[in-house]
């Protein structure tokens, strides 16, 4: 989206395709759930070019930026991040990339911004909070498409840190399924990250997704 522009110091690399030079950015995986589930060979990525994504927990827009590359011009970005300081810079990565739209709010609140979001293809969560799958199903009753999808990081021990990891990634996908998800995939995030998983669920399925 921004060619000579790097977010967060991460390295650009030129390549030769065919007779014009293409672009790309690293992406880091200790800096980037997302960057590490696709390192990691997750095979149900939703996240594509045209997509319309509603991201929550934003952050500084590290990981918002590689979306927007992914999405393009005809994709779209809602970000949402609480917390004023991470805020500040995730208004200014939005600043050059028009298809990032900075919404400064709390993801447990979505009619306080139900006026900037439109019906999205995609929801991707990164909140880390005990009630992070009421989170992610309050946002996708408000604004997931049917047969849309749900990216969910989950950091076990931010839910219970009494519990070993798998049981706390079991019975988040459990709750995930009352909330009119079916489970697609689940992937462990290590070596990067220790006791997370992302996992990727399908909403509202119609007959033919099922």
């Amino acid at each position: 989206m921004v060619p000579g522009v790097s977010v967060y110091k991460e390295k650009l690399v030129v390549i030769e395709e065919g007779d014009k030079k293409v672009e790309y950015r690293t992406w880091n995986p200790f800096r980037s759930k997302l960057g590490t589930a696709i390192g990691n060979g997750i095979n149900n990525m939703p996240i594509k070019p045209g997509s319309k994504v509603l991201y929550l927990g934003a952050a500084s827009g590290t990981t918002v930026s590689h979306v927007s590359d992914i999405v393009g011009e005809e994709g779209l970005v809602y970000a949402v991040e609480f917390s004023p300081r991470s805020g500040r810079d995730l208004l200014n990565v939005a600043r050059s990339r028009p298809n990032i739209i900075p919404i400064l709010e709390d993801a447990r609140h979505p009619h306080k911004y139900r006026m900037l979001v439109g019906m999205v293809d995609v929801i991707f969560a990164d909140v880390a909070q005990p009630d992070q799958a009421r989170i992610v199903a309050l946002n996708a009753h408000s604004f997931l498409k049917n047969d849309g999808f749900a990216v969910m990081s989950i950091k076990a021990n931010c839910i219970d840190s009494t519990a070993p990891p798998e049981q706390v990634y079991k019975a988040e996908l459990e709750k995930l399924k009352q909330e009119l998800f079916r489970p697609r995939e689940q992937i462990s995030l290590e070596p990067y990250e220790r006791d997370h998983a992302v996992v990727v669920a399908l909403y509202r399925a119609s007959a033919k997704k099922e």
